[in-house]
């Protein structure tokens, strides 16, 4: 009786918590604000908004922390009034995600608007992706990173592939409409694999020349048409250094806004010790090679702009912790202090 009883306990609780699940209400509000426009719009007037000019991202400077400020739906018109713009800029936003509390939030990019104007209004800059990315809070750059990609699929996808004719957004930004053709167009991200090579004692990085000075990271590439991951890992190891991928195993995956909105898939690889030669693709690469476990600890270390040395050559360094790699490439350390001697 008594096992009865936990049973049906046990599956009351669960079924409670799915009804009352912050997560589950937050999903379920955010597609009711994708598909009907009208709660959407409605959502405007009580929402925060996060404003852009040109895709990059408007941040205040506290001290030395970048904040990003979330602005309410009243200062946002208030700042458009300015430039006698208010009703038909509120409907260039996108919806970005909401709070726990259902608070909504958007995304505004403003870059017909002068810019100078709206920093000195609200004492803030307008930053570039790539360096906000870096100084925001952690719990911030995912944000920005989506409303950026967001923001720039909407301004690259304004007209329909097939007719030419003008396509229109819903008012959420979830997706766009050719009325001529009736195509329905949706957001996407471009799959990408990054892959950390191993040879069971060292592992393998490589720079490209457009990347700064003396930073290294794991291989990484498109995924092509009809591959799956396992394929595309291979792959790009043999094209890029030459090797052959004995085994692989996935460990997480990330939004990255660039080069345009990529789905990063994080992987381990391990080539076989006996054939660890490096034939390095020179069109695609600059440098790679092999790093021992005592050289990436030290790079873990070392701050980008203090890897400069006096004969003007630079130590290597990694990604920091808000790209995947650098994951990749802890997790790679913490397996290998962890082995037996």
């Amino acid at each position: 009786m008594a096992a009865i009883y936990q049973a049906v306990y046990r599956r009351a609780s669960s079924l409670f918590c799915r009804l009352h699940s912050t997560y589950v209400r937050k999903m379920r509000y955010l597609s009711e604000l994708k598909e009907d426009d009208s709660l959407c719009r409605q959502a405007q007037t009580s929402g925060t908004f996060y404003l852009f000019h040109n895709l990059s991202p408007f941040l205040q400077k506290v001290g030395k922390k970048y904040l990003v400020p979330q602005l309410s739906a009243e200062e946002t018109k208030r700042i458009l009034e300015k430039f006698k713009e208010t009703e038909q800029w509120i409907e260039k936003s996108v919806l970005i995600g909401c709070s726990d509390e259902h608070i909504p939030r958007f995304a505004l990019d403003l870059g017909a608007l002068e810019k100078s104007v709206i920093e000195s209004e609200l004492k803030g800059s307008f930053t570039d992706l790539r360096k906000a990315l870096f100084v925001v809070d952690g719990k911030d750059s995912p944000l920005l990173a989506s409303a950026q990609s967001l923001l720039r699929w909407h301004d690259s996808h304004q007209y329909c592939s097939k007719t030419g004719q003008p396509t229109q957004k819903n008012v959420a930004g979830s997706k766009r409409v050719c009325h001529a053709s009736g195509i329905i167009y949706y957001p996407q991200m471009s799959p990408v694999v990054i892959i950390l090579v191993s040879d069971g004692s060292r592992c393998l990085l490589a720079r490209q020349p457009s990347f700064p000075e003396g930073m290294y990271t794991a291989l990484s590439g498109f995924c092509d048409l009809g591959e799956n991951v396992e394929e595309t890992v291979r792959r790009e190891v043999a094209e890029e250094v030459g090797l052959e991928v004995e085994s692989l195993w996935y460990s997480a995956s990330q939004h990255w806004p660039f080069p345009s909105s990529c789905l990063m898939i994080a992987c381990h690889a391990l080539v076989r010790a006996q054939q660890t030669e490096i034939s390095m693709n020179t069109l695609e690469l600059e440098d790679a090679c092999w790093f021992s476990l005592e050289e990436i600890v030290e790079g873990l270390k070392r701050a980008p702009r203090s890897s400069k040395q006096d004969d003007g050559s630079f130590l290597p360094w990694f990604p920091p912790k808000q790209a995947i790699a650098h994951q990749l490439i802890c997790e790679w350390v913490k397996q290998q202090t962890s082995q037996p001697a």
